[in-house]
């Protein structure tokens, strides 16, 4: 596991659930389980995409599992807010799950892989808890996909800036274009990747605030001080930066960005 650049903080759990519900129909529409289903969801973090997922397969029972007990924690407490009943969660690493092997229906991956020194291991050990025939649902967005109008040069940078430093802790935010190869290196067939286009201006004001704002520039602002002590980039490059990202929200700006959805069979 690399180390986690976006922190756990009080102001991160808000954005990543601020993501969920901003892209909930984008990236689920399409993520039903069916009644009896047992689904392991690997590094399910604050429980963002949990609430979605068990709401949305009411009869299937999911394990939802991360590293962190500080976030499992708070995923209880939303699962519980929520009032679900088909969750469970441990506290457990990846790479060291206590399940036997063929445990589970499907197993689902969201935003986690971008953050592991070694994905396609976490692939291949995720792969022998599932049942044969079982599916695995991956996740990931890809920043080297974000353009946007206005453009600048700045922003760029504070983005390249992000990048960088995901990397130099052992991540990669560039990942979602590589989840066919990825997949298909872990051993996985009938691989099936789609991209999920976001695609923001004026007349789409839930996404400019939801996404453009509260998600993905929120993430780029949220790692001014690591990416400043590394010394990836002057700190007013980066603030230029930062307000070029919020300028795309005014009513001539457009952002687009792309996430990527893999689905593979064991």
């Amino acid at each position: 596991m690399s180390t986690y650049v976006h922190g756990y903080l009080s102001r991160e759990n808000s954005r990543l659930h601020d993501q969920a519900r901003t892209l909930a129909e984008l990236l689920h529409t399409d993520t039903i389980y069916p009644a009896g289903a047992t689904v392991l969801e690997a590094g399910c973090g604050v429980g963002a995409q949990t609430v979605t997922l068990a709401r949305q397969s009411p009869d299937a029972r999911f394990v939802s599992v991360d590293i962190s007990a500080q976030s499992i924690d708070e995923a209880r407490r939303k699962a519980e807010a929520a009032q679900l009943t088909n969750v469970q969660f441990h506290h457990a690493d990846i790479f060291a799950l206590p399940f036997e092997a063929d445990s589970f229906d499907h197993v689902f991956v969201c935003f986690v892989l971008e953050h592991l020194r070694d994905p396609v291991k976490a692939l291949k050990r995720l792969k022998h808890l599932l049942k044969p025939g079982g599916t695995i649902t991956v996740m990931e967005g890809d920043h080297g996909s974000a353009f946007f109008h206005p453009d600048s040069a700045d922003a760029r940078a504070a983005i390249a800036s992000q990048v960088a430093l995901q990397q130099q802790a052992g991540g990669n935010a560039l990942i979602g274009r590589q989840l066919y190869p990825l997949l298909a290196a872990a051993g996985f067939d009938d691989l099936r990747v789609s991209p999920r286009f976001v695609y923001v201006d004026a007349s789409r004001p839930e996404l400019a605030d939801g996404f453009t704002r509260r998600t993905f520039t929120a993430m780029i602002e949220g790692v001014r001080a690591a990416a400043l002590s590394a010394g990836l980039i002057e700190p007013e490059v980066f603030d230029r930066g930062i307000a070029d990202l919020y300028r795309t929200t005014e009513d001539d700006g457009v952002f687009c960005y792309t996430f990527f959805k893999a689905i593979g069979v064991k």
